[in-house]
């Protein structure tokens, strides 16, 4: 399902992985029965590896790790958030074009 760039994130390692994390993150909240979720896919995969090395990308899935996406108030699928220094600092919701998940996360890194 996902690319050899994309960590899955679980409500165990969230904190892990993303708030204690030295690197920007890019978490995609999704479910296997989300149609817009599964054509975004392909996406989160190019950008990881576009990304590889500067940001963390990685996929959560809400119906199994359902304690942080209700903690976090995602309340539509798919949503993206990008965490910087263990803080939200992007989302995005709906389904994105690749230049612009780029553009976000070039932001940031600059």
């Amino acid at each position: 399902m996902a690319g050899t760039n994309v960590v899955e994130f679980t409500d165990a390692n969230f904190e892990s992985e993303v708030i204690k994390s030295s690197q920007p993150v890019l978490i995609d909240f999704w479910a296997q029965w989300c149609g817009p979720c599964i054509a975004l896919a392909p996406t989160i995969d190019k950008v990881a590896d576009r990304f590889a090395g500067k940001v963390k990308v990685g996929k959560m899935d809400i119906d199994k790790h359902s304690q942080v996406a209700g903690t976090l108030g995602i309340m539509a699928i798919p949503t993206l958030l990008i965490y910087k220094d263990g803080k939200q600092v992007g989302r995005l919701q709906g389904s994105q074009h690749e230049s612009a998940i780029a553009a976000a996360l070039d932001k940031i890194l600059a």
